[in-house]
């Protein structure tokens, strides 16, 4: 097997399913069926794939194309290995049901916090309004 630098050794996995994790924290899992010098990919017959504990749920995507520089981790997917998972696939109701709620106690519990901070005198600057501009 002679050595490819950079993203050139990617064409090996040309066709074969992988696993895209994206800078925005999206899960996508695809058959690789293009890339250029700039590792943007394309990905057939996608699936994103959003996970809640031990629970998963797929949303299909179809042709999907990814910009190089959002690229976290890109992993072949191992066939054999992927049916013997130990996680409990779900509808896609329930799976977006259960991140809402899963978001609603992440948020309570930063309100929470921000409250505790404030009662003690501490304020941290606020970055998700836009209202002073």
């Amino acid at each position: 097997m002679n050595y490819m630098p950079g993203t050139a050794s990617l064409i090996e996995d040309i066709d074969k399913k992988h696993l895209v994790l994206l800078r925005d924290g999206r899960t996508l899992i695809g058959y690789l069926r293009s890339i250029d010098q700039f590792a943007n990919l394309v990905l057939h017959q996608t699936l994103e794939r959003i996970h809640v504990g031990r629970k998963y749920g797929d949303i299909p995507r179809g042709i999907f194309v990814v910009r190089g520089e959002n690229v976290v981790l890109l992993g072949e997917i191992d066939l054999e290995k992927e049916s013997a998972s130990s996680l409990q696939p779900v509808t896609i109701e329930k799976i977006l049901e259960e991140l809402r709620l899963e978001q609603e106690i992440r948020r309570r519990a930063e309100k929470l916090k921000l409250q505790v901070l404030k009662e003690r005198g501490i304020t941290l600057p606020r970055f998700d309004t836009l209202d002073e501009y």
